[in-house]
């Protein structure tokens, strides 16, 4: 009976309104990397390894976050200097084991793990990480938020996971760190003329970093969408290749879409990376319009009710993890929109729920476990009734 009650009470505590669009999302996602891959696949195979990768990943990522929703979240954020540890050593070690993506030789973001036939991008764990750790710097320092000092260590702790992740080659994971970053400093009110100084400190530190910090190969990806005629004919057409493709496959979609598995462009494999970063032109062609309406109306469900879900929680850490879960998520979704529309360079950013690879799903799921957690210990709980006998108090007589 204990257990049989245990299971209700799971059920009844778990947020099936955030839980029901992932898996939904999850499945779209496996099923538009199936098409995107069904031209790889060899003679006798049910499907892909990409698509294999992304199935275990997903189910995977679905029972943690299962197993974290039952984990209370003030335990897990207590754990705070484990998890900063972890997310920090996992990225130190890219630096003598880091593994180039193909074509990205400017690039060292996954480690490989030959025994097990796998890869793992510590970028994505960094994220939940610093979600959890830059969160509870933002609780312990609430009442003096304002001060200097205060300003500065926070920027500190988020230069230091930034720096790390864009000197190995990543800028897309670095730019949803800036948004995180500067999303749940807005949130926890710190005065805008912070705001005013920093965005003259980067404007300065700009052609520095420009200088510094990206490869050519990164600045003629920003030069090929904003300053197309600085590039050479052919660097141009070579940059802009992956976009001007995925474009097309957009624009072959129309309205109604060529139908499941029979996009000209995706089937094909005319548009690179069209499993991974570039799935949104998987939808756009195959599904159409009203295919990419309904991705887009399922992803900001999903980040909206995270935030409905944060502006009903008791404690200010628990409203930051799920305002940082969400920024994660719609930052994403943003950037690699903007890729696929040719209005954002290409910098190698995945669609949330929807691109193959196994470390962005799980660490999608490892936020969605966070905020899992947050709901169900802060939702009101049934009272459970008991009796004490044999008890003596002065009012026994009255």
């Amino acid at each position: 009976m204990k257990i049989l009650q245990y299971f209700r009470n799971f059920l009844r505590e778990t947020d099936f309104m955030l839980l029901i669009p992932c898996l939904l999302l999850s499945a779209f996602g496996v099923l538009m990397v199936h098409s995107a891959t069904l031209y790889k696949i060899s003679s006798g195979t049910v499907m892909h390894r990409d698509t294999q990768v992304m199935l275990i990943a997903v189910l995977v990522g679905i029972f943690l976050a299962l197993l974290i929703s039952i984990v209370d979240y003030e335990f897990i954020i207590r754990l705070w200097p484990v998890v900063a540890v972890v997310g920090l050593v996992l990225m130190l070690a890219l630096f003598k084991w880091g593994v180039s993506p193909d074509g990205r030789d400017d690039a060292f973001t996954w480690i490989k793990i030959p025994k097990l036939g796998i890869m793992v991008q510590p970028s994505e764990i960094l994220k939940i990480a610093f979600i959890i750790t830059f969160s509870m710097h933002l609780d312990m320092l609430r009442d003096k938020i304002n001060e200097w000092k205060s300003i500065l260590l926070l920027f500190v702790h988020a230069v230091i996971p930034i720096g790390l992740v864009v000197r190995t080659g990543d800028v897309g994971s670095a730019l949803v760190f800036v948004f995180i970053f500067v999303g749940l400093l807005f949130l926890s009110g710190v005065y805008l003329r912070y705001f005013a100084a920093a965005i003259a400190f980067g404007a300065a530190a700009a052609p520095i970093l420009w200088m510094i910090f990206f490869s050519d190969f990164q600045k003629d990806r920003f030069l090929a969408v904003y300053n197309p005629n600085a590039l050479e004919p052919s660097t141009y057409e070579t940059i802009i290749y992956q976009q001007k493709q995925g474009i097309n496959a957009i624009s072959n979609g129309g309205f109604k879409g060529a139908g499941l598995f029979k996009g000209l462009y995706t089937q094909n494999g005319l548009v690179p990376e069209s499993r991974n970063d570039m799935v949104f032109t998987v939808v756009c062609e195959e599904l159409g319009f009203w295919g990419a309406i309904l991705l887009l109306g399922l992803l900001a469900f999903v980040v909206v009710h995270i935030i409905f879900v944060a502006k009903n929680t008791r404690d200010n850490v628990s409203k930051l993890l799920c305002w940082g879960s969400a920024l994660m998520i719609g930052s994403q979704v943003f950037i690699n929109i903007g890729m696929c529309l040719k209005v954002l360079p290409v910098i190698g950013i995945t669609l949330p729920f929807m691109s193959a690879g196994g470390s962005s799903n799980l660490c999608v799921y490892l936020a969605v476990g966070l905020v899992l957690s947050v709901y169900r210990f802060n939702k009101d709980r049934a009272p459970v009734n008991f009796r004490l006998l044999h008890v003596s108090t002065p009012f026994s007589d009255y």
